[in-house]
């Protein structure tokens, strides 16, 4: 397989709720299954910054650096020869850079969208905070974190293990196939979260089908430290 883009995934937040698994039944692509984990059916909210981001080797100016803040949900694919292989699907995916969105949109059919951003980092003696803020529809939308600034491994089994642990992209092409995409990371660190907030209007952001996760609790939140990624050119399947 041919790496299609690299780059960084830094410091990225990730709110965690529970759904009816019913909810996401129009975005689960053929041949694929809800990924389950202890009972609970999951969507996440997920904001961090692409950094020294490369198309097959090469950085596109202007698009080397870039927050994202994506809905997604968890999903696993039966394969005869390599066992199961657990990925995500993606809701929304929203970016500052048209270029990035209609790139992903034309070769993935991703559901790229373009909005205002801006982040946040800053650390104070043992402590870390962390935000990812945009303006959609009209509003302002905030994602943000504060936690213990010396960063721990993943456990074995945990839900952030769970969470953490997709490797594979799929999304549903035009004339109605499914598309999957390797995503390679090591495991990842996680910062111990302190206190947390979610000012989001998810009916402005994300539709009608998702307006209760405005008052919802989440069952998680955690802060990631990320790594370098690879992402491989998709096949369809």
């Amino acid at each position: 397989m041919t790496k299609f883009l690299t780059a960084e995934w830094r410091k990225l937040i990730l709110i965690n709720y529970a759904v009816p698994p019913e909810l996401l039944q129009p975005w689960l692509p053929p041949g694929v299954e809800l990924d389950i984990w202890n009972d609970t059916c999951y969507v996440s909210v997920v904001g961090f910054m692409f950094q020294n981001v490369r198309v097959k080797g090469v950085p596109i100016p202007f698009h080397i650096n870039f927050e994202e803040v994506n809905l997604r949900f968890y999903v696993v694919r039966k394969d005869a020869e390599l066992g199961d292989k657990r990925g995500a699907v993606f809701i929304s995916e929203l970016v500052p850079k048209p270029a990035i969105a209609l790139v992903a949109n034309w070769l993935y059919n991703e559901p790229y969208s373009t909005a205002r951003m801006a982040h946040s980092w800053e650390q104070e003696k043992d402590q870390l905070t962390v935000t990812y803020s945009w303006r959609k529809n009209g509003l302002e939308h905030t994602i943000g974190v504060r936690a213990q600034s010396m960063p721990i491994p993943l456990k074995v089994g945990s839900e952030a293990e769970f969470i953490t642990e997709h490797y594979w992209g799929y999304g549903t092409l035009r004339n109605g196939q499914t598309m999957e995409y390797q995503v390679e990371h090591p495991r990842w660190e996680l910062y111990p979260v302190e206190s947390w907030r979610c000012d989001v209007n998810f009916e402005a952001v994300y539709g009608s089908q998702f307006a209760f996760l405005s008052t919802a609790e989440p069952v998680s939140v955690f802060l990631a430290e990320g790594s370098k990624i690879a992402v491989y050119e998709g096949r369809k399947i």
